[in-house]
């Protein structure tokens, strides 16, 4: 079996680990440090931590990694593999260089494909019809390594950044698994260097990037509330009303709305964008109230007297 040292940290380089450790020998996983979250900031272990504890494997979460102590102490391990699965911190060359076989990543894109933060993401924005996950050797240039494995899975119509990623981790664990398990047989890599044509970066996500314009056309906008969903989410300003989230939506083919009009169709709630397509909203949330269901929310607003349509706050 190979020796590996293992670096990852969010629930998305779970599945990589149980199937490395399953498969090879785990000297030690790298993990960032415990973290504050959420209101109560509460401090947290990592999931990938958690589940090195569970896997009784020994668990390092230096602050600082690129030091000449962590580099002596990962030297001392003797690693076949460097194992790195969205750890969060970059590497120098110096522990690129340590394992004898290679440091090898797992990224959630068809490389050279959206290198780059948010692969997900990007892929549901610009309405790709697959992605999937490469393994590459790692430099320090951003994911410009030498391919040594893909696997090609489609985008669902209704896959969101959630489920998307979901797939993806179990994905990108089979094939590391599989690769790790031919390279224990032949201990060489076989790099394919990555081709100059094509490559696309997919930038970090923000709060900026939440609102839905309706200067776009809902095909466009459908896609927005899929890709940014869990985070950043997505929502519509709507003047006397404030900011409702859109947790769901769908392009509807048949109504009628003026673009920027927050409108009723039957039961259906609906929203005019550009060249006069039409988004359906499936499911909403007035700012700090509960997720609705569009008949709840159509009747809470007659209710207060308030008349459909409604107009869109104008972007700044």
């Amino acid at each position: 079996m190979l020796r590996v040292v293992f670096m990852g940290s969010p629930d998305f380089a779970v599945p990589t680990l149980e199937a490395v450790a399953r498969t090879q020998t785990v000297l030690a996983v790298y993990s960032q440090p415990d973290q504050p979250v959420g209101r109560g900031q509460q401090v947290r272990e990592t999931p990938v931590k958690k589940k090195a504890k569970e896997l009784g494997i020994e668990v390092r979460t230096p602050a600082k990694l690129n030091t000449e102590e962590n580099l002596l102490s990962l030297r001392e391990l003797k690693p076949d593999v460097l194992v790195v699965v969205a750890y969060g911190k970059i590497l120098r060359q110096a522990f690129l260089s340590i394992p004898t076989l290679g440091s090898l990543n797992v990224h959630a894109s068809l490389l050279p494909r959206w290198r780059g933060a948010a692969p997900i993401q990007h892929a549901i924005l610009e309405g790709d019809s697959e992605t999937g996950a490469t393994i590459m050797k790692m430099v320090e240039e951003l994911d410009a390594g030498p391919l040594l494995s893909q696997i090609r899975i489609p985008i669902l119509a209704e896959d969101t950044a959630g489920t998307l990623h979901n797939r993806l981790a179990i994905a990108g664990a089979k094939v590391m698994e599989v690769y790790l398990q031919e390279l224990d047989q032949t201990r060489q890599l076989h790099p394919e260097e990555q081709s100059k044509a094509g490559v696309t970066y997919a930038t970090k996500l923000s709060k900026a990037m939440e609102g839905l314009d309706s200067k776009c056309s809902a095909d466009v906008l459908e896609r927005r509330v899929r890709a940014l969903h869990p985070w950043p989410g997505t929502s519509l300003t709507i003047e006397n009303l404030g900011r409702l989230r859109v947790h769901s939506a769908r392009v509807h083919p048949g109504a009628r709305v003026k673009q920027g009009q927050l409108g009723v169709e039957g039961d259906a709630l609906v929203f005019g964008a550009s060249g006069d397509s039409v988004l359906e909203l499936l499911s909403i949330q007035l700012e700090g109230k509960k997720v609705q269901s569009p008949i709840d929310f159509i009747n809470g607003c007659r209710g207060k007297g308030w008349t459909f349509p409604l107009q869109e706050e104008s972007q700044a």
